[in-house]
């Protein structure tokens, strides 16, 4: 049985761009989780980039994308990517593979094409494989602890620039230097591609619609309603007959209650005695000290405050 053969590959400048995700462990505001890092790489410069996300779906995917493409300012002729749930709809045959609808949205309206590995051949995107490894390393494992996914983001932008502006051996040049040799080859656009997903819900007696087992609070008066809720990968807009109602940070956890208080002004007016132990005030630590100290025994002063 012969040995398998390697082909030594050439590329022109804005030919090809690799994609792959790699897993991260950050410890945000004191809680440890295991985040998702969006990874692409120029075959050509190795030009580098990446960005974190919670979770590594279709939303997360197509952002990722637009992102990268809105940074470059514009999109490289191919696109290559592993068997990944969110590129790889289903295998046809032994070897063919047919594309999800995402990364058909994305080839359609970026004009670009794409090419999958075979299985078990990373090496067939080895300049991203390669970044993976190098980016997480160079970034997280010095630092892992942040107030904020945000703050995490900007650190991480701030090593990226630092490894693209550091000298290669084979070229002795940056991978700054041989991007911009690119730029001008990519396909550009004028408007980024928008990613949502739209969902109609009913709002509840609590005020809030549930969306993937949480609960997200809308304004009071749309109780019984339904309303559009466009989701992103890390936040949610709700819309009433077409006019914006309100939005949320998204939650990735299991059955959480996202509240925000100033949507119950005037049931608390009425209510003022179910303020006290409100998941609306308790979950908001800042307001929660304050009616604690100043306000215990006075809760419709404490509303109109919110009002005001």
């Amino acid at each position: 049985k012969t040995k398998e053969v390697f082909i030594r590959q050439s590329y022109t400048p804005g030919s090809s761009c690799e994609f792959d995700w790699a897993e991260v462990k950050l410890e945000i505001s004191g809680h440890q989780q295991k985040y998702q890092l969006a990874v692409f790489t120029s075959s050509y410069s190795n030009y580098r980039y990446a960005l974190l996300y919670s979770k590594q779906d279709t939303l997360s995917f197509m952002e990722a994308h637009v992102g990268f493409i809105s940074h470059c300012g514009g999109a490289f002729r191919e696109m290559v990517y592993d068997n990944m749930r969110v590129a790889v709809a289903k295998f046809v045959g032994k070897h063919e593979k047919e594309p999800t609808r995402a990364l058909l949205d994305l080839r359609g309206y970026y004009q670009f094409s794409h090419r999958f590995c075979n299985a078990y051949k990373g090496n067939e995107k080895g300049h991203v494989e390669r970044s993976v490894e190098y980016i997480r390393r160079k970034s997280f494992g010095y630092k892992h602890q942040f107030d904020s996914l945000e703050d995490a983001s900007v650190y991480l932008y701030g090593v990226i620039d630092r490894i693209n502006g550091t000298h290669q051996q084979l070229t002795g040049k940056t991978a700054k230097e041989l991007f911009e040799e690119e730029k001008s080859l990519l396909r550009s656009c004028s408007h980024p591609m928008e990613c949502s997903q739209m969902e109609t819900l009913r709002v509840d007696k609590y005020a809030t619609v549930s969306l993937k087992t949480n609960r997200y609070s809308v304004p009071e008066k749309l109780v019984g309603e339904f309303v559009e809720v466009k989701v992103y990968s890390s936040k949610i807009v709700i819309f009433h007959h077409n006019t914006r109602q309100g939005s949320h940070a998204r939650s990735y956890g299991k059955h959480q209650w996202v509240i925000n208080i100033e949507h119950y002004l005037e049931t608390f007016k009425a209510k003022p005695g179910a303020l006290a132990n409100s998941t609306a005030l308790i979950s908001n630590g800042y307001l929660k000290t304050i009616y604690d100290q100043h306000f215990q025994q006075q809760p419709r002063a404490f509303i109109d405050l919110l009002q005001y």
